[in-house]
């Protein structure tokens, strides 16, 4: 299934590639810096993309870190994933973090993340005096198999 998502090339965007699949068969868009900057080892900082989206109703588009910069350089998201909701209209920020031990030059032009739209389901809470026994029961952290 194909949804279309409008976008608005930003001033500070002029000349980048828009989100594009970099395979036929990849599940996100590679999206790049709209600007330069160093991330020391444990800095975080949300990077400018350059667009903004309108996402339909029904849908958002979750932010996700690339693999090969986080197992080659330990650059990941802070908040992974990220959630943009289908009423955000300001500019696309990804928030990077290093959890390297080398600082990590970004470039304006480099991939940085990935965009994946998804579908979403809302969901209503009933409140109710008792819930329903299952095995698992109130085990928690780590209890389906660590012996807890």
């Amino acid at each position: 299934m194909t949804i279309t998502i409008a976008i608005k090339r930003l001033p500070h965007g002029e000349g980048l590639p828009l989100p594009a699949y970099a395979t036929e068969r990849a599940a996100g868009l590679d999206i790049v810096s709209a600007e330069d900057l160093t991330l020391a080892p444990g800095a975080r900082h949300a990077v400018a993309t350059g667009f903004a989206i309108a996402i339909p109703n029904g849908y958002e588009v979750q932010v996700r870190p690339r693999s090969g910069l986080a197992l080659k350089h330990g650059i990941s998201l802070a908040n992974t994933p990220g959630t943009i909701d289908a009423d955000y209209r300001g500019e696309v920020k990804v928030i990077m973090i290093n959890l390297g031990t080398e600082p990590f030059a970004i470039a304006r032009g480099d991939r940085i993340a990935q965009l994946v739209p998804a579908e979403v389901l809302t969901a209503g809470f009933e409140e109710v005096s008792d819930l329903d026994d299952t095995v698992r029961g109130t085990g928690g952290f780590g209890s389906t198999g660590m012996g807890f």
